[in-house]
């Protein structure tokens, strides 16, 4: 039995109703399905901005007018930046930083850890970087690609051609896991003998490194972490003995 007329009516006003509808109904799945697969969607820049000023400011022990005085800017228009209300420009950002005793990539290297997402790196993806034990032998892959100096992690690769073992110093503190083989590590005068799944934590700033490589190869995790920013490549200096 063919449709009814009052039937094939509605159904051509669905069809035009979908037909309108259909690029705005695939761009709102569209953002669906990024929002998904991202998880939590990072905040706007302004607000995490402002997130990391407050923290700061707060964590210093300061108040809107200490840092308002110092950068010279009223308490109403700093609130305002706190809260994303409005948006500093550079020159401004630069004052509230120096009112706060920080600078601007330390404080955009705050915005980025605060987006929230997870950094997920393939092992193919692991970046070789050159570092102060490079010319030693010593071969370092970066594990993290943030550009953030307060945390570096590094998969380091030693084997027994590896002649020379100099001694390092740094700002804050070293975390070593071990992965392969086995070898002889030493800081300050003590000497520990390390193998696949030995952990150390020590200070930066005691003298410290690989005595004597005791397999063919090792293999092990560093992750060097300090509060305040390591400027260049000062994270891992020789030390002269």
């Amino acid at each position: 039995m063919p449709p009814a007329v009052g039937d094939l009516g509605l159904r051509k006003v669905r069809q035009a109703e979908q037909k309108r509808r259909g690029p705005f109904t695939r761009e709102r799945g569209a953002r669906q399905r990024l929002q998904t697969a991202r998880g939590v969607e990072a905040p706007p820049i302004d607000k995490r901005i402002g997130d990391v000023i407050r923290h700061v400011r707060l964590e210093r022990g300061l108040t809107l007018g200490d840092v308002g005085s110092a950068a010279g800017i009223s308490v109403a228009m700093l609130s305002r930046f706190e809260t994303a209300h409005s948006s500093a420009s550079p020159l401004l950002l630069a004052r509230i930083c120096s009112a706060l005793g920080i600078n601007l990539s330390t404080l955009f290297g705050e915005v980025e850890q605060t987006r929230k997402e997870a950094e997920f790196i393939k092992s193919s993806d692991n970046v070789e970087v050159v570092r102060a034990g490079a010319k030693h032998g010593y071969s370092y892959r970066l594990l993290s690609h943030r550009q953030r100096r307060r945390f570096e992690p590094f998969l380091i690769s030693i084997d027994k051609r590896s002649k020379t073992y100099p001694r390092f110093q740094h700002q804050g503190t070293e975390f070593v896991y071990m992965l392969k083989g086995r070898m002889q590590y030493q800081f300050e005068k003590r000497t520990l003998l390390v193998g696949p799944g030995d952990a150390l934590t020590f200070s930066g700033q005691i003298p410290h490194g690989p005595e004597k490589i005791l397999d063919d190869h090792v293999q092990f995790i560093t992750m060097l972490i300090c509060a305040e920013e390591l400027p260049g490549d000062r994270a891992s200096l020789p030390v002269q003995m």
